[in-house]
């Protein structure tokens, strides 16, 4: 029985394999795909300046390891893809209302699509079924944001390595923490939620 009941127990699901659309999924999986690149540009207008940083803190990466997760890896790369083509050919949906290729601030928008790949995988393997597997989840999406985004930065700009760090890792691990905190107690509580009305 392939219903959306039966889906929280199936292994290998995403919460968007729960959506009841056996016969559409091509149109659904279209929408899926471009409401979470519209997702992740609202939220990447929710930016705060950094004081010594060209980065802000913004929705973005929470917005990108959220639909990563939620929609498993196939789609949420296909969404982030089409996020980051999108805004370098000219939309101004990338971190305070700017758009194309090459700003400092671009290589997070790369590591954003690898982590959104790989969190989708990690949630398809149940990563985003309990507190501490989806705490694990979210550390190991933001680990690859960074790992792209901070030598970007540190290229882009000229600063050294130990400069980038500096300035686009160290302000924003509070951040993180809080985002990471949010996805802890929301994808859990989901699956709970669809397990009781199954």
């Amino acid at each position: 029985m392939s219903t959306a009941a039966a889906a929280p127990v199936r292994s290998g699901a995403v919460l968007a394999d729960l959506l009841p659309a056996a016969r559409h999924r091509y149109a659904v999986d279209t929408a899926l795909v471009v409401g979470g690149a519209a997702l992740t540009g609202i939220a990447a207008q929710i930016a705060v300046p950094v004081p010594g940083s060209p980065v802000p803190v913004t929705g973005q990466t929470f917005a990108a390891l959220l639909i990563g997760t939620a929609l498993g890896a196939r789609r949420g790369f296909l969404s982030l893809a089409l996020y980051a083509l999108v805004g370098m050919a000219g939309v101004p949906w990338f971190s305070e209302g700017s758009s194309g290729p090459g700003g400092a601030s671009f290589g997070y928008v790369l590591g954003m699509l690898l982590a959104a790949t790989v969190v989708g995988g990690l949630a398809r393997r149940g990563g985003d079924r309990s507190v501490l597997r989806t705490a694990g989840t979210m550390a190991v999406g933001s680990l690859i944001i960074y790992a792209v985004g901070v030598p970007y930065l540190a290229l882009s700009t000229g600063m050294s390595m130990s400069a980038a760090v500096a300035a686009g890792l160290v302000p924003f691990l509070i951040g993180d923490a809080l985002k990471a905190a949010l996805a802890m107690g929301a994808l859990p509580a989901s699956w709970k939620l669809i397990g009781r009305r199954g």
